[in-house]
């Protein structure tokens, strides 16, 4: 839960710069305390990869106004997803987040 939290708060106060480092210093820190631990911090730093490309994505569409959109929409589902996750992983369940490729297993 906390590395959906950690991850979740990074996005929430950074503005989703600094959520991609938290998500990484959470696997690399709890990555050894389970299957399920390693799941759902491997989730969250899945999560902010995939986000983080659609940041950098959406750097060059903000000269025609289309970047803004997708760079909120990145920020919207990772805010989402990670409070979801937060949710499936307090209860004890194993989830995979939509739409988000498995770059870390």
């Amino acid at each position: 839960m906390a590395a959906h939290g950690i991850a979740l708060a990074a996005t929430v106060f950074s503005g989703g710069f600094l959520s991609f480092v938290a998500a990484l210093v959470m696997y690399l820190v709890v990555r050894d305390r389970g299957p399920f631990v390693r799941a759902h911090t491997a989730n969250a730093l899945n999560v902010q990869i995939i986000v983080g490309i659609v940041f950098i994505v959406s750097i060059p569409l903000m000269f025609v106004l289309v970047g803004f959109l997708t760079f909120a929409a990145a920020w919207v589902f990772a805010v989402i997803v990670h409070i979801v996750g937060m949710v499936k992983a307090n209860n004890g369940e194993w989830w995979d987040p939509p739409l988000t490729p498995k770059f870390v297993r």
